[in-house]
């Protein structure tokens, strides 16, 4: 079948060698701006900007052949739990022709999940084969979120801007050319040679950021315009909240025990309000008690879970002494003024710091 599904990140890389390894085409690209005017022409007007980017990527997959879109469904009262069944209306109300497969939370239904892991990889296939497939994927992508760690430490130091850029390129080219296990192994100590290789000064001691917010901007470059690109260009090492290791864990297996995170933000917010908006609350906690200098919170335009955490995050600023930053997103944000506030933001933090006696480079 031709397939396709959310681009998210370096996440495309190992779910498009899952569905090529079980004998599908796939038929996926990153998101454009084409891509997110399509999908806002189609989408309700109350729509988040996920939900707009995913549509249009839907659209132009559609039109280039697919008839399988796979994709997740979503936990808590938030919207992106209904994602799928509305896009899937619009989507055949247009005229298009196809199946889609709605992955949910191996908590909600252990049944449904592996029915439709057994639907995508087909007859064929014994469980064993898809384990191993699944085990070898898995590696991939803990890889590719080690590596992606790695660039935002280099970033900020590089001496030449854009060099980690180039370097991390080349990294997702050779860890998609990695076919078996062993090769992701070998392609992971390349990988790390090649960021390690960017020259770069390691007595600078850069500001330290926290990104935290909604999965979907907070992953994927073209939603958030390219946020931790920016910030370790313009001097600042960013920490992602989120990676999809973590995530999938948190989404597909059971986890025994509280998670940290959620026992940290209980204080202020002891409930889930759907999506991240607890994990926000939650990470900018965890990220005072790490020293970091400052948290920005990315947020789709309209996210209720996003909003609630914004109303709660000024308390949570006040009595853990740091900084934060909400950047709200949606098709009419322009990088031009996003970046004017982060370089305003950095400002701030770089006085707080001077302030307290420690010296920036």
């Amino acid at each position: 079948m031709q397939v396709t599904f959310p681009y998210m990140g370096t996440s495309n890389i190992v779910f498009k060698s899952i569905m090529e390894e079980l004998g599908h085409e796939v038929i996926v690209k990153q998101p454009s701006k084409k891509t997110l005017s399509l999908g806002a022409k189609y989408a309700p007007e109350f729509a988040c900007v996920p939900f707009k980017i995913l549509l249009g990527t839907y659209i132009e997959s559609l039109a280039e052949g697919a008839n399988l879109i796979i994709t997740s469904g979503g936990r808590g009262p938030c919207r992106a739990g209904h994602y799928a069944q509305l896009q899937e209306k619009i989507l055949k109300d247009l005229g298009y022709e196809f199946e889609m497969v709605v992955f949910e939370a191996l908590t909600d239904s252990f049944k449904g999940f592996f029915n439709n892991i057994r639907k995508v990889a087909g007859p064929h296939l014994s469980w064993w084969q898809i384990f191993k497939l699944i085990k070898k994927e898995w590696y991939r992508l803990m890889v590719l979120d080690e590596v992606e760690r790695l660039s935002h430490k280099v970033r900020p130091r590089e001496l030449k801007k854009g060099d980690t850029t180039k370097a991390f390129a080349k990294v997702k080219r050779v860890l998609t050319a990695a076919n078996t296990k062993k090769d992701i192994k070998n392609a992971k100590e390349k990988s790390l040679q090649l960021l390690n290789d960017v020259p770069q000064d390691h007595n600078y001691d850069p500001l330290k950021i926290g990104i935290i917010g909604e999965i979907y901007v907070v992953l994927e470059p073209f939603a958030n315009l390219e946020i931790e690109k920016t910030l370790g260009e313009m001097g600042v090492e960013v920490d992602r909240s989120i990676y999809l290791t973590g995530w999938t864990k948190d989404h597909t297996f059971f986890m025994p025990g509280e998670d940290e995170v959620v026992k940290a933000a209980k204080p202020y917010l002891d409930q889930l309000v759907g999506g991240h908006g607890q994990d926000s609350v939650g990470n900018t906690i965890l990220y005072a008690q790490n020293d970091f200098d400052g948290v920005i919170q990315l947020a789709p335009f309209t996210c209720i879970p996003e909003i609630v955490a914004k109303s709660i995050l000024p308390q949570v600023s006040k009595d853990r002494n740091i900084p934060f930053l909400t950047l709200f997103l949606d098709e009419k944000t322009g990088k031009a003024g996003v970046n004017t506030r982060l370089e305003a933001f950095i400002d701030l933090l770089a006085k707080k710091r001077d302030k307290t006696g420690e010296k920036i480079s």
